[in-house]
């Protein structure tokens, strides 16, 4: 009789791919469409992206946001004169907004985090965002926990903090160093520095290379991260993540209004006296490379790893506690009993 079993040849494996070989079928079968399935079933439910605005009032915050999305979604928390009162401490206000785009549903939430730096003894002033991360991740823990839990839990975990520094010549201060090693503990840091149409070109060089050393000399890990071995990236995924790590941080410019330049162009910017700045030219600002970095290349990247690393950290760390805990509490009752 002769041999009806289907002949199947190897195919080369992909990056992270631990099988010795793979088997193609001789006909089409249609388990590929599986990732049309599972994008069916995303895009359905939407994504949700949590973004806090961390930096000195003035620094514009607001604006950069409302000009990533092109929308106006947060409102100014800083001070409009100076007699204005300056908060006493780092308040959290979050403002959530539901956009489409080709019908992805974004669920976007802004943390911003008014009063942050803005006192005269600003010890432990990064703290509140610290507590608000982590009481995050906590809530999250918790429904993850409970035993009749949802379905899909709401996920306000921080995926991204914007760290803005100011555009001067000595890179960071005490206080930017400090908070910074407390935020990229628990969360997807991005610097960028603020404004930075105040400063020229050769400024500008010298204060990235200024803040890449320091970086570098206070060991703080900026997103993205160097996982050279990390399994769901292919070589070209880590190479273009060495990319992004060698401009970090972006000098920044943001504007919501639209206006046409001597060309007859219409482009989001704003008139100076020296001239017109076109946010969107990549000779004038790093804020398209920002843009498509946040948006069309590492949004997912962000969410997820703030659910593998960050989030996996301390969910290790309070479960550890919480299995020492009933240890010790059994063994006092046995010794109690004995």
């Amino acid at each position: 009789m002769a041999d009806t079993q289907p002949q199947t040849q190897p195919v080369r494996t992909t990056a992270g791919t631990d099988a010795t070989s793979l088997l193609q079928p001789t006909n089409y079968v249609g388990f590929d469409t599986i990732t049309t399935q599972i994008e069916n079933r995303m895009v359905k439910r939407g994504f949700t992206l949590n973004v806090m605005l961390v930096g000195a009032s003035g620094l514009g915050k607001s604006t950069l946001i409302n000009t990533l999305f092109s929308s106006h979604l947060d409102d100014s928390c800083g001070r409009n004169t100076v007699y204005e009162p300056i908060e006493r401490t780092p308040d959290i206000k979050v403002t959530s907004h539901d956009m489409i785009e080709n019908n992805v549903i974004l669920h976007l939430n802004i943390i911003d985090t008014p009063g942050f730096a803005d006192q005269i003894n600003n010890n432990h002033c990064w703290d509140p965002l610290l507590k608000y991360v982590k009481d995050q991740h906590n809530q999250y823990l918790r429904r993850e926990l409970n035993a009749s839990r949802e379905k899909f839990i709401k996920d306000t975990r921080v995926h991204c903090a914007l760290y803005f520094v100011a555009p001067n010549y000595y890179g960071l201060s005490r206080l930017d160093v400090q908070a910074l090693k407390k935020l990229t503990e628990v969360v997807n840091v991005v610097p960028v520095i603020a404004k930075s149409d105040t400063l020229t070109m050769e400024e500008r060089a010298n204060l990235k290379r200024t803040l890449q050393d320091q970086f570098k000399h206070y060991n703080l890990r900026m997103y993205p991260y160097n996982n050279q071995y990390d399994d769901r990236l292919t070589s070209e995924e880590i190479q273009f993540n060495k990319d992004i790590r060698s401009m970090l941080p972006f000098a920044v410019i943001g504007s919501e209004d639209v206006i046409t330049t001597p060309k007859g162009e219409t482009v989001r910017g704003r008139r100076t006296k020296w001239g017109t700045i076109n946010v969107e030219d990549v000779t004038q600002c790093e804020f398209v490379y920002l843009r498509d970095f946040l948006t069309r290349t590492h949004l997912y990247d962000l969410i997820e790893t703030t659910s593998l690393q960050h989030y996996e950290a301390f969910r290790t760390k309070q479960l550890t506690a919480l299995r020492e805990n009933v240890g010790a509490r059994n063994s006092s009752q046995s010794q109690n009993q004995s």
